[in-house]
């Protein structure tokens, strides 16, 4: 997401710097010209910025947050690209008055990470939700909308807890419906998978210590969603175990009328 963004911002921007602890990362990133300056060490860097973008796991954006006072003694804009925005967001307000704080997180991404799986064109056309804090200033908005703008990605302005609870229905389930279709398929049977169950499965092939983080912080919302399919399931097996197949005709056209609805 991080490279995908430089990417994105290469450019257009007076500058563009590169933080990472993965020395080949930072080694790439320099090589390709991705980003001006690059650096394991965020000490060096960080005072020479005036806007940081924190593209990290959600367990690093939040120790990231902790460690940004005692790297960062001059004013900044300070925004994230986390997948759960709640916590984020309260760790955000509790930075002293000098940082000006605003969440954000692009619906778009892929189950390969890396800077070698970077792309320019990631964002454009992605929703690219932002969560506000009270104490976010117009400067700060103002250049997260810029930012949005020239990445071609289409912004909305979401409630961190409403944001919350949308991706766990859209993100963060079907990641664990995707990882449970895995592990209940036999590995013998991975000649006879077609591209329905390589579209379906797709997900599972995401990072576990990345998603880890986010469903930890996310855990009710994730385990009412859970309980909401699990709900739809039982009413298929059922049908099935019942031979209803009246009943399963049923809820397989609702499943296909409200597939039709979203992808509209």
């Amino acid at each position: 997401m991080g490279g995908s963004l430089a990417l994105g911002l290469k450019g257009k921007c007076a500058a563009l710097y590169g933080i990472d602890p993965h020395l080949p990362t930072l080694e790439l990133a320099l090589s390709q010209q991705i980003v001006d300056y690059a650096e394991s060490d965020s000490a060096k860097l960080l005072p020479e910025a005036d806007l940081l973008i924190l593209a990290a796991p959600v367990p690093a954006i939040l120790t990231a947050l902790e460690e940004l006072p005692a790297l960062m003694p001059k004013p900044c804009i300070v925004m994230d690209l986390g997948s759960t925005k709640a916590c984020i967001v309260q760790a955000m307000s509790m930075l002293p008055e000098r940082f000006d704080v605003i969440g954000a997180h692009p619906i778009c991404g892929k189950e390969k990470l890396s800077l070698a799986n970077a792309e320019r064109t990631l964002y454009y056309a992605a929703p690219f939700l932002l969560t506000p804090l009270e104490r976010t200033s117009p400067r700060a908005l103002s250049a997260a909308l810029q930012i949005i703008q020239t990445l071609g990605a289409k912004q909305k302005i979401l409630d961190p807890y409403e944001h919350d609870q949308i991706l766990a229905a859209t993100s963060h389930l079907p990641f664990l419906l995707s990882s449970a279709l895995t592990l209940a398929t036999p590995e013998d049977l991975a000649s006879f998978a077609g591209p329905g169950f390589k579209s379906t499965s797709r997900l599972a092939g995401t990072s576990a210590s990345m998603m880890l983080g986010v469903l930890h912080t996310n855990r009710e919302n994730v385990l009412n969603s859970l309980h909401r399919l699990q709900s739809q399931l039982n009413e298929i097996e059922s049908s099935l175990s019942s031979n209803d197949f009246s009943k399963l005709e049923s809820l397989l056209s609702q499943a296909q009328d409200k597939y039709q609805r979203f992808t509209n």
